[in-house]
């Protein structure tokens, strides 16, 4: 059973013009069993079963919610800036993980698309503050709460988490809104980053979101 941290430091009310979502890798190639062949296998019904179930809605309600707040969205996406992926990072060569520059695949699913205003960033590693100028970009947008969502939790996630803390912002973790492969990575996962973040659900962002100054 999925069990939750009940207090955190981090839980402070959201700054309208300084909150911002970051949401991680929703892309067709990870999403979609034409392009990602492990999640053909039997062990993949989970993931599959918690991004279309649980993670997309719940990721859609925030976004509308983020959206009419008027408040910052950013968006990470695995995609080379080239097209033979010589500038990926070892790791990723190593791993054979290439998605080229402007590929389909590479795209975000369409129940999530950037807004023609929202911030796309493509990276190369996993974590998007080491291959990107993300920092740099939250800072320019005066961002001090970055609510982060995604997939996958133990993975991008978690390394976005970690790393947004350490650079100083305050971080909130939507659990819901986040998926790994199985139930037990997630929880893991969630107990090894509390002490990075505050880690909540959907419904408790989008009503503290609600009680925002005008």
């Amino acid at each position: 059973m999925l069990t939750l941290p009940h207090q955190s430091p981090r839980d402070l009310p959201y700054v309208p013009g300084h909150t911002a979502l970051l949401l991680v890798d929703m892309q067709r190639a990870w999403l979609d069993p034409q392009f990602d062949p492990h999640l053909q296998d039997a062990q993949a019904e989970y993931f599959l079963s918690r991004t279309r179930g649980q993670v997309i809605p719940n990721q859609q309600r925030l976004l509308t919610a983020l959206r009419g707040a008027g408040q910052n969205v950013l968006h990470t996406i695995i995609e080379s800036l080239t097209q033979d992926g010589r500038d990926r990072s070892l790791d990723h060569k190593l791993s054979d993980m290439h998605l080229p520059k402007g590929s389909y695949p590479a795209g975000i699913i369409d129940e999530l698309a950037a807004g023609e205003n929202e911030v796309v960033l493509p990276k190369t590693s996993s974590g998007v503050f080491n291959s990107t100028n993300i920092d740099y970009v939250l800072r320019n947008l005066e961002v001090r709460h970055l609510i982060v969502a995604g997939i996958v939790t133990d993975q991008c996630v978690d390394m976005a988490v970690r790393d947004a803390a350490d650079r100083g912002y305050l971080v909130t973790l939507v659990e819901d809104a986040c998926a790994t492969y199985t139930p037990a990575r997630h929880q893991a996962c969630l107990e090894a980053i509390k002490g990075y973040c505050w880690i909540t659900d959907t419904d408790t962002v989008l009503q503290r979101l609600q009680e925002m100054p005008a």
